[in-house]
């Protein structure tokens, strides 16, 4: 393990170190800033059946920065390795190809969390500045941050695939953006075709990320969305450490 946590320091230090991770940070924050401003300014003086923290985590800002984000995040993680050579040493180092996958892959979670620790502060600077609670319970909170992580792992091992997949970085982007994208609108599907069956309508809904976010930010907690990206983490970082043996034997 201890070979596994020194590899995770590595890849966490490379976040960190690397000038991209704080464009990435610094367009997220913008970008959510902007939302969380243009809620607050459409809700102003109006009556509304939906609380502050609903409004941001349910808004087509939030879910355009959302979606981005990953390709950016994922895209040099194996990609820049095979292409600058560095992954040769990695690969014949006393460390296991599962540990090299685990790690970058919880390289990559640890900055994603990062990133979201600052839209805490809108909530807490609204709450101080109205004296009005920003969401209907702890419980509301709960929920929206415990989607984003779910997801968050979900997308981010498709990232890592798409960057196994390929030396060039921009291909390694544009394959976890078409991916992602496409699994998102997915479940947008139940929106927009309205003469689908009931149980077309249901199992569409289950796989739909802002249905699911609408649901967990109310507070209402769910235990499908947590078997289901869990689960589908699991398998997409399954794939990529079969992708990383087939390349580390080519090599």
């Amino acid at each position: 393990m201890r070979k596994f946590f020194t590899l995770l320091g590595r890849e966490v230090r490379s976040y960190f170190y690397s000038p991209i991770a704080y464009v990435v940070l610094v367009f997220f924050l913008v970008v959510s800033g902007a939302d969380f401003y243009l809620q607050l300014s459409f809700m102003n003086g109006k009556p509304v059946g939906y609380s502050v923290q609903e409004a941001f985590f349910n808004s087509v800002f939030f879910w355009f920065a959302f979606v981005l984000i990953f390709p950016l995040i994922t895209m040099r993680l194996f990609a820049e390795e095979f292409k600058l050579g560095t992954i040769e040493p990695l690969m014949t180092a006393p460390v296991r190809d599962w540990q090299v996958v685990l790690s970058k892959f919880f390289g990559a979670l640890v900055f994603y969390v990062t990133i979201w620790i600052p839209t805490v502060l809108y909530f807490a600077i609204f709450q101080w500045v109205t004296k009005q609670p920003a969401a209907n319970s702890l419980g509301a909170y709960f929920g929206a941050y415990l989607m984003l992580f779910l997801l968050g792992m979900f997308y981010l091992s498709i990232g890592c695939l798409a960057s196994v997949l390929t030396k060039n970085q921009i291909v390694a982007a544009i394959i976890s953006f078409c991916a992602i994208t496409l699994l998102f609108f997915l479940g947008l599907v139940s929106f927009i075709l309205l003469d689908v069956s009931s149980t077309t309508r249901q199992l569409l809904g289950y796989f739909s990320a802002i249905e699911q976010m609408g649901t967990l930010s109310r507070g209402e907690i769910d235990t499908r969305p947590m078997v289901l990206y869990t689960s589908m983490t699991i398998v997409m970082l399954f794939l990529t450490h079969q992708v990383f043996q087939s390349r580390k034997w080519r090599l």
